[in-house]
């Protein structure tokens, strides 16, 4: 039966109805399942050859054992591969963007540009890294052309070196979301007033000032949403440099991420240990989304306040 209110009719309850997949697939899928990793995480519970140790409660020696660990070596491998990427990622998809979106260049062909930026992000990660693998190999393509255009005299072992290694995985990141992130920052510049871009140009600011100016305060938003998204993605790191070093993090585990470390403790069933990472993983990710949200919106509340403070001996005077 609809309420009726007066002359209203709620249709309330359908709108329940239709959301109500949703928090019951949420439930079960995620919030239970986040609920036992946080209560497995204080009780020692692994297999020892055929035998089930535990589940025994040892308070927070989980946590306790991870610092003692390299859990800070690979949190450092992790955020390290991450900005890798994301600096030419965020500064190449902004170009992009800026371009695409600028009708006095009159680019041609621009369906068919992005179309191409977007197909890496298609691309299975799996099939992007044995790609990689093949290419940077020391007997690969790149080794060959570089030793036959005289740039190096023997190969290099890319996938041997610390920072070869680390590179080829940020290079990756980067071709597989650039493309991605260029769509959502068009979307945004497309969706600012041109009459502002067109009062810019009345009052004489050069393509630069327009950009600094106008585009990039316009865009805020969504810069917050790509990189709280990228910084999420990129502690959940995980395809890319399994498959790249086989799942060993090689040369010496510099490459090892936060999620290969909680793969090695879920393939050892070793459920207390992954708990606990998985936990502080959660913990980490809240701590930056949010210290990255308050940070760039800091400006706009402060911009907000002095407003309000400024109109509001105003409204005194003409309540008074």
């Amino acid at each position: 039966m609809k309420k009726v209110k007066g002359n209203e009719v709620s249709y309330a309850k359908y709108g329940y109805l239709f959301i109500a997949p949703f928090f019951i697939a949420f439930l079960i899928f995620q919030f239970i399942p986040l609920i036992q990793t946080i209560y497995y995480s204080f009780f020692e519970y692994y297999r020892s050859g055929l035998k089930i140790i535990g589940p025994n409660p040892v308070g927070f020696d989980n946590y306790a054992a991870l610092f003692e660990a390299d859990f800070g070596k690979y949190a450092g491998n992790t955020i390290i591969m991450w900005i890798l990427g994301f600096i030419p990622q965020i500064l190449i998809s902004l170009l992009l963007a800026a371009w695409f979106t600028d009708i006095r260049l009159r680019i041609k062909g621009k369906q068919f540009f992005k179309v191409v930026i977007y197909m890496p992000n298609l691309i299975m990660a799996s099939a992007f890294a044995m790609l990689f693998f093949a290419l940077f190999s020391d007997n690969g393509p790149v080794n060959s052309t570089l030793i036959s255009m005289g740039i190096i005299a023997k190969p290099f072992r890319f996938l041997s070196s610390v920072w070869g290694t680390r590179g080829l995985v940020g290079l990756m990141n980067f071709l597989m979301w650039f493309g991605n992130t260029t769509i959502l920052l068009m979307a945004a510049v497309m969706g600012i007033n041109p009459s502002l871009f067109e009062a810019a140009e009345l009052d004489g600011c050069s393509p630069r000032q327009t950009f600094f100016r106008v585009t990039l305060p316009m865009i805020r938003p969504i810069l917050i949403y790509v990189l709280i998204t990228s910084m999420i993605g990129g502690l959940q790191m995980f395809d890319v440099p399994q498959i790249l070093t086989n799942g060993k993090g090689t040369p010496d585990r510099t490459s090892m991420t936060l999620i290969m470390y909680l793969n090695n403790h879920l393939f050892s069933k070793n459920y207390g240990m992954a708990g606990a990472v998985s936990v502080i993983l959660f913990i980490i990710a809240a701590v930056l989304c949010l210290a990255v949200y308050f940070t760039l919106n800091a400006d706009d509340d402060s911009k907000r306040i002095r407003k309000r403070d400024r109109f509001k001996p105003r409204k005194e005077a003409i309540n008074g």
